[in-house]
């Protein structure tokens, strides 16, 4: 995996859950103290605009990784970091059809469940990944990789 695809992925996993979380909690946990606001929070709206511009751009990176990293790890075998990387696909593909979803349901019902599948999975890939990348900088260390070979043009 190239440094730039490792940064760009990472950044926009944490714009996506930074602004999917501060929402979820804006949205379920905050009080407006007047009894007719529609949000609960001034940044609410902010927060859901973010979340859905940034997913996208997630989307699209995570398709250039999956090609560059996910598919020769899946190819290989007896992985240290196996395990995470497996549940973490798992809830990113979860992650993303919930949240398509959210935006089309149409019934109560539907948007209510899509909404606990879409924070819990979200949440799991968030830790899970979290994990999948403390773990592969710990192998990093134990086991370095060898330097680049230089060019001379």
């Amino acid at each position: 995996m190239k440094r730039w695809e490792r940064w760009t992925f990472n950044g926009l996993t944490a714009a996506v859950a930074v602004t999917g979380f501060l929402y979820f909690w804006m949205k379920y946990f905050i009080e407006s103290s007047d009894p007719f606001a529609v949000i609960n929070h001034p940044w609410q709206t902010a927060m859901l605009n973010l979340h859905v511009i940034a997913s996208p751009f997630f989307v699209l990176i995570f398709g250039i990784i999956f090609n560059s990293h996910v598919m020769k790890k899946l190819k290989a075998t007896r992985l240290p970091n196996r395990r995470s990387g497996y549940i973490s696909l798992t809830m990113f593909a979860v992650m993303v059809f919930s949240g398509y979803l959210l935006q089309v349901a149409a019934t109560e019902q539907w948007l209510q469940a899509l909404v606990a599948v879409h924070v819990t999975s979200s949440t799991v890939f968030s830790v899970v990944y979290a994990a999948h990348l403390i773990i592969s900088a710990k192998l990093a260390r134990v086991r370095p990789q060898p330097a680049a070979v230089r060019e001379v043009a």
